[in-house]
């Protein structure tokens, strides 16, 4: 099985320093260095789909541009990338977000994949109009996919939930294919969620012995309701000819947190109610010491950044060894991103993927398929 690689579009600006965001945690001044005009997210997205990523995560949430809209409009620009669209179930109708998906299938050629987001942040939720708790969003989220998915099998819907309604709910034309799934989550309530709907349950990219816990839980989970999960990680990479090239820029990236915004992330972050954003924060406690919490694995972007806070860092051998590592525990898909995405893109996509591909766990989906069929 030929491994599945996802690059990241950074809707909130892009630059060759970190770009903080997310989780409650502001726009960093870097991310003005780049702004995330249609031109440039342009540049990144016909690379990613010309090294030979399959798709490209794009985030939702007020400190970016809408994904929908935004990969709407690079899709005319692309052929074949797809694009994995995060949103929030809590700000669309089930049924229209059905026929949205439907409809972009249809326009794209079915390019659309889709990272549900329930949202973990009360305070930003409440800016959208969604006053429930997280646990409540959570269970929102299960009747949203049970509709949606219901309707994507060409179902006529009724579901009177506790916190979802809808009555003869049919779609006139049904997407294909199907787009995929993709969730993910560190609570209870997450993992039944995810093991009930998703098709790929996504991690943040934690040390494997805590990776491979999740993936015993959730396949457990999955298992109990009849079902398989695939898995996938989310992780930045700096990746160099040398090893000692590439923590060289982790160094050059790590010289430029200012502390006083570090402290201020920090801060904010600490108030998060993500299960998944307090394991990235337990991996450096806020501290700038000892961020090489694993071999090639370095936290010091989760210091500025919330969300995925890790990165790959080494030699284009050794970030493969780390690749091949996850794999090794149940990973098939990879999530990546690097500062600035459109250089690292290239360092990735030409120094890791030819390797991965000598070593038989990876062919470019577009060059290579017939051999690996």
């Amino acid at each position: 099985m030929s491994l599945t690689f996802h690059w990241f579009l950074p809707t909130n600006g892009d630059s060759r320093h970190v770009v903080g965001g997310g989780h409650g945690a502001p726009v960093t001044a870097a991310g003005g260095d780049r702004p995330p005009t249609i031109g440039y997210l342009t540049q990144i997205a016909r690379a990613a789909e010309d090294l030979g990523f399959v798709g490209a995560l794009t985030p939702t949430g007020a400190w970016c541009e809408d994904a929908w809209l935004t990969t709407a409009m690079l899709s005319q620009q692309t052929e074949r990338l797809k694009f994995l669209v995060a949103f929030r179930p809590g700000s669309v109708a089930p049924t229209l977000a059905a026929q949205m998906a439907s409809t972009y299938q249809r326009q794209t050629g079915g390019r659309l994949l889709l990272n549900v987001v329930t949202g973990g942040e009360s305070r930003e939720q409440r800016a959208y109009g969604d006053f429930l708790d997280k646990d409540a969003r959570y269970a929102r989220t299960g009747e949203f996919l049970e509709i949606v998915r219901g309707l994507w099998a060409g179902d006529t819907v009724d579901l009177a939930g506790e916190h979802l309604q809808v009555q003869d709910a049919r779609l006139a034309r049904l997407p294909d294919p199907v787009p995929e799934i993709y969730f993910g989550g560190s609570s209870p309530v997450a993992g039944e969620i995810a093991a009930r709907h998703s098709d790929v349950y996504l991690t943040w990219g934690e040390p494997p012995a805590q990776v491979a816990e999740k993936i015993a839980w959730i396949r457990g989970l999955a298992e109990k309701e009849g079902r398989t999960v695939r898995f996938g990680i989310r992780l930045h990479v700096i990746t160099r000819d040398t090893s000692q090239q590439a923590w060289a820029e982790a160094d050059r990236l790590l010289a430029g947190f200012d502390p006083a915004t570090v402290r201020s992330v920090q801060e904010g972050l600490a108030h998060s109610e993500s299960e998944g954003q307090k394991r990235m924060l337990a991996l450096h406690g806020g501290s700038a010491d000892g961020l090489e919490i694993h071999p090639n694995l370095w936290a010091g972007i989760g210091l500025v950044r919330g969300g995925a806070g890790t990165a790959l860092v080494g030699s284009h051998d050794e970030v493969a060894d780390r690749v091949e590592e996850y794999h090794r525990i149940g990973i098939d898909e990879f999530v990546l991103s690097g500062y600035p995405h459109l250089e690292e893109a290239y360092w990735f996509g030409e120094g890791v993927l030819p390797r991965l591909r000598a070593r038989g766990l990876w062919a470019h989906p577009h060059r290579d398929a017939p051999a690996f069929r």
